[in-house]
Parts: structure tokens; C-alpha cells; sequence
């Protein structure tokens, strides 16, 4: 994720970054340029269609239909930050309900080694999940100081939570703590379960197909036809305007794509190694 000053203009202004969507689109760009400055002149100095009022009467359509345009990609960007800023909360929340684990188990627990076990294995889950969501290899140094292994066919998150489940069901088996402690404890790991859940879901399910095709193709046929009937009223400016309103409207479809999912590692996904390791420094210092 990027980290940036958002008081700070200049720096948005002038200074592309490999994540900005000049770059990716330069090509497109510098096609419809071509493409424009063609119709411009077949246009001006080959058909003399200045006269025309037919083509010029396509500037009422572009005026209507522009309208529908950004209502639609408005929708869609809202619909992919929802997406992005609902998976920011369901991290917030792993943080969270991580440290209220480890706060009472720091004061439930009197043995040293049940404290090491939670020690690592809380950090672990969110370590696990997000290489999980990144669709990575879990490294097995992760488990290696509590003698555990993790079976690489089968849900790793679920195998972590139940490692922690088991733990605390031997603890109540063994007397070392309470029942109304393991109900406690087990609400928070099933808080987990749930997060992991609702990423899943996020990361699974993405924006409809047939919906994100027509938004493609709409913006395309858009602005193709744009040159046809400004190109009276702008002459050969035309090219330039064109250009830019297709950045336009063409960097807020790219926007969308990327942040709709969050749990990747483009450059506006979200944080999840980093916030992973704040859960572990935040749960060493507890237990």
C-alpha cells in the first residue's frame, strides 16, 4: 500500500508513480490519438463534412449518453471501494480481537510454556491468512519452535484455529482454566474464522462479469465516436481532448479493478504482511 501526504499537490501533480494509471494507459493513449487525429482529417480536409448538420448533431448524443457513463462508473468505484474499505475493517478487526486474546490469556494463563505457545500462534494466524488470501506458501518456520507442521493441501487459517482451539481445550481439560475462560477464549478464536470468512468472500466474489465487460466496451464506443462530432467545434484540438477524456474515464475503470480486490499486492491493496507483523509485536508484548 502506498504511503503518501495527501496536503501534498505537488507531489500528485508531477511525479508519476508505478501505480498510476498514465503509465498502463499510454499506449491506449497514444492510439486514440492517432485514431482521432485521423477522423479530424478526413473529416476537415478530405469529406468537407463541415457542413454537415447530421455529424454535428452528434454532440447532443455524446451529452446524454456521457451522463449515463459517469453514473455508471460512479457506481462501479463506489461498489470497489466498499469492497477495499470493507476488507480494511475486517483487518482492523484481526487486530483487535488478537490483542483481547492475548491481553486474557496473559492474565489467565500462569504457565510459561502455555504462554510461549500463544505467543507464536496468535501472530501466526494473521501471518498464515494473508499469505492464504495472497495464495502463497506458508513457510514453516512459522511453527517450527512449537513442533507443528501444517498440512499444505488442506485450509491453512482453519488449521492454525484449530491448533489454538485445541490448546485451550486441553487447558480446561487439565483445570488450568475455567469454564466460562474457555467459552471467552473461544468466541475470540471464533472471531477469527469469521474474518477469515468474510475475506474469503470479498476475494472470491468479484464484480460480475457481464457488468464489468459492458463498462469496458461502453467506455470504448464512447470515445470512438467522440472525434466525429467535435471535431467541428474544436477543430484539430480535438486529438487532445479526446486523449485526456478517455484517461479520464479509462483511469477510473483501471481504479476500480484494482482496489475491488483488496488482498493482493498492487500497490493500493491493502497492508496485510505489515499489519501482520504489528499483531506480532503487539502480542509479544502482552504475553
Amino acid at each position: 500500500m502506498v504511503q503518501y501526504n495527501p496536503k501534498d499537490w505537488i507531489t500528485f501533480i508531477f511525479r508519476f508513480h508505478k501505480s498510476d494509471t498514465f503509465r498502463q494507459l499510454l499506449p491506449m493513449m497514444v492510439f486514440i490519438g492517432l485514431y482521432a487525429a485521423g477522423i479530424a482529417y478526413l473529416e476537415i480536409e478530405y469529406w468537407k463534412l463541415s457542413e454537415n448538420s447530421h455529424v454535428k448533431n452528434l454532440t447532443v448524443m455524446h451529452t446524454t449518453v456521457g451522463f449515463v457513463l459517469s453514473l455508471l462508473l460512479a457506481y462501479r468505484t463506489n461498489t470497489a471501494y466498499d469492497r477495499w474499505w470493507e476488507g480494511r475493517k475486517l483487518w482492523g478487526a484481526l487486530v483487535n480481537n488478537s490483542r483481547n486474546l492475548a491481553i486474557k490469556l496473559s492474565i489467565m494463563l500462569n504457565d510459561e510454556n502455555d504462554k510461549k505457545f500463544f505467543r507464536k500462534v496468535i501472530p501466526a494466524y494473521s501471518s498464515v491468512l494473508s499469505k492464504h488470501l495472497l495464495n502463497e506458501e506458508v513457510s514453516m518456520m512459522l511453527f517450527e519452535d512449537l513442533n507443528l507442521e501444517i498440512n499444505h493441501h488442506n485450509h491453512r487459517p482453519n488449521q492454525v484455529a484449530k491448533m489454538i482451539v485445541k490448546k485451550a481445550n486441553d487447558l480446561y481439560k487439565s483445570g488450568e482454566i475455567t469454564g466460562d475462560q474457555f467459552i471467552i477464549i473461544n468466541s475470540e478464536i471464533q472471531s477469527f474464522t469469521d474474518i477469515c470468512g468474510a475475506c474469503e468472500r470479498i476475494k472470491n466474489t468479484p464484480i460480475p462479469y457481464s457488468y464489468s465487460a459492458f463498462i469496458k466496451k461502453f467506455i470504448f464506443f464512447f470515445v470512438m465516436t467522440l472525434p466525429f462530432g467535435f471535431v467541428f467545434s474544436l477543430g484539430y484540438y480535438v486529438i487532445p481532448v479526446v486523449v485526456f477524456i478517455f484517461y479520464v474515464l479509462a483511469s477510473l475503470e483501471l481504479i476500480a479493478e484494482e482496489i475491488e480486490d483488496p488482498f493482493g499486492s498492487d500497490a493500493n491493496d491493502l497492508p496485510m504482511t505489515k499489519i501482520a507483523s504489528n499483531i506480532k509485536k503487539h502480542v509479544e508484548e502482552l504475553i
